[in-house]
């Protein structure tokens, strides 16, 4: 067995958004370890985002499809090479995870450690299995970007079941004839529109409220509402049993207290059906990690500590992406990543600002969120004020026949503080939001001041900033008001 400690400047314990700073440093000339168990380009490009939104834009083509007689094209779908969407999309990450692994393991200045990093001490990883084990690095500075798996919880049974995660749901070539669902989150539901837009009969079993609890209280409850005409929802319910027989998977939910004042005379549900996929939510790799034998703290859900510039509790070790916990979300991740090497670069430290962090569910409808939820000011009973405005309202809207609706929260002063979407296009919709609150003045007026082509769905999001607003908090009702431009907003005929 290979004992020998080899020396780096720089290691880096994953191979997502955390190559991006290995690869920026090696630019810069320093020697950099890479220690990753699973193929290269983190959970997103693997097992993520990248192969699940490449499936469902299939099921956003089916839909429109689906939704032709609506305006009178008569079209049939004859047939569906569902396999073949399925390999092909599996093969380009595979290619792309591939093109990734050869570039570092040619690299004159990365070295590829194949296996499981755990820590020896703060600055030494030892590869404990895989095509490296035994090996060793030390490093002067080291990145923790371990990311997260899976979090299966407590189910009695379920050791007994032959589920699935997101992982392995990605991979089917057969889309279930009934699938049930434990979660109701971002996963669950790009995975319910995904195997029910192609043939799947789809149950969800969530414990809270509504499906997207991240998500403002009142898009959420849309969002709940369109899936519970498509599929058997059962929201306020924990499932607690699961069993198979015969081919046949069965889970007992009860209702789950938090999420109702009042639960008592609700009563146990069976959810049965041929396939389980487990999706409520992720925990983070830390446990893999022997973070013990380092002087890195996590909290109590296993997350990574840092303070404001990334820097973990440990001198010289950094961490960044899921493993944080912030936002378990790619582009969070990258941004982590462009914070840690100016951090690690530059004279002066700079914070990491999660103020306008947006997120995207790309279910059906998509649903889009950046800053606060009103459910979160309500609470804090702080003053703000609320604007609503409707797809349909728009010409664009109305040409396609869209439901949905863009909420706007501001400061009384103009503050932008948060917007929700859900709606077709939330995902692009909200991008214009982001940019005010990041690079513009933060304010109302970067939304209105700008030009808006018409007849487009961006309209949508002009009007919600330019419409009335609703005042809340303190001495509200005498501060109801309109926020409006000089001109009427109507569409010519």
């Amino acid at each position: 067995m290979d004992t020998e400690i080899r020396e780096f400047d720089f290691l880096v314990v994953g191979s997502g958004s955390g190559l991006d700073v290995a690869s920026t440093l090696a630019n810069r000339g320093q020697s950099v370890a890479v220690v990753e168990k699973d193929p290269l380009g983190g959970t997103c490009l693997n097992r993520g985002c990248i192969p699940s939104k490449q499936l469902l834009y299939h099921a956003e083509v089916m839909t429109t499809v689906d939704r032709a007689d609506e305006f009178g094209i008569h079209a049939d779908v004859t047939d569906v090479d569902f396999s073949d969407i399925v390999r092909e999309v599996n093969e380009e990450v595979s290619s792309s995870s591939n093109s990734i692994r050869n570039g570092v393991k040619t690299s004159d200045q990365h070295t590829l450690f194949e296996g499981e990093g755990r820590f020896i001490d703060d600055r030494t990883v030892k590869i404990t299995d895989g095509h490296d084990a035994g090996k060793r690095a030390r490093a002067d500075t080291v990145l923790v970007a371990a990311g997260t798996r899976p979090a299966i919880p407590p189910i009695d049974g379920i050791e007994t079941v032959d589920y699935l995660t997101s992982r392995e749901a990605l991979q089917l070539e057969t889309p279930p004839d009934d699938l049930v669902i434990v979660g109701g989150g971002y996963v669950a539901a790009e995975l319910a529109h995904f195997f029910g837009t192609f043939g799947s009969d789809v149950s969800i079993v969530g414990r809270r409220r509504h499906l997207l609890p991240a998500a403002d209280e009142e898009v959420a409850a849309a969002f709940t509402e369109r899936y519970a005409d498509r599929f058997e929802v059962h929201t306020g319910y924990e499932a607690v049993t699961a069993d198979e027989s015969g081919g046949e998977v069965i889970v007992e939910a009860r209702p789950y207290p938090p999420a109702f004042d009042d639960s008592s005379d609700r009563e146990n549900v069976t959810v049965t059906g041929d396939t389980l996929l487990i999706a409520a939510g992720r925990r983070p790799n830390s446990d893999r990690l022997d973070l013990e034998g380092t002087g890195v703290e996590t909290d109590e859900l296993g997350f990574v500590k840092t303070d404001e510039y990334l820097r973990t509790t440990a001198d010289g070790i950094w961490a960044l992406g899921d493993i944080v916990g912030e936002y378990l979300l790619k582009h969070n991740a990258n941004y982590e990543a462009r914070t840690v090497i100016r951090n690690m670069l530059g004279d002066d430290l700079e914070p990491v600002d999660y103020t306008a962090m947006p997120f995207v569910v790309f279910g059906s409808p998509e649903v889009a969120g950046v800053g606060a939820r009103e459910q979160e000011l309500h609470d804090t009973e702080r003053e703000y004020a609320t604007a609503t405005y409707r797809y349909e309202d728009t010409a664009r809207g109305k040409a396609m026949k869209a439901d949905g609706f863009v909420k706007v929260l501001i400061e009384p002063d103009g503050e932008i503080l948060g917007c929700h979407i859900v709606g077709p296009d939330a995902s692009t919709l909200i991008e214009e939001v982001v940019v005010a609150m990041n690079a513009g003045t933060g304010t109302v007026w970067d939304i209105r001041e700008s030009v808006h082509v018409h007849p487009a769905l961006s309209e949508v999001v002009d009007r919600a900033f330019s419409g009335q607003f609703t005042r809340h908090g303190a001495d509200a009702h005498e501060h109801n008001h309109h926020h409006e431009h000089e001109h009427d907003h109507h569409d010519p005929e």
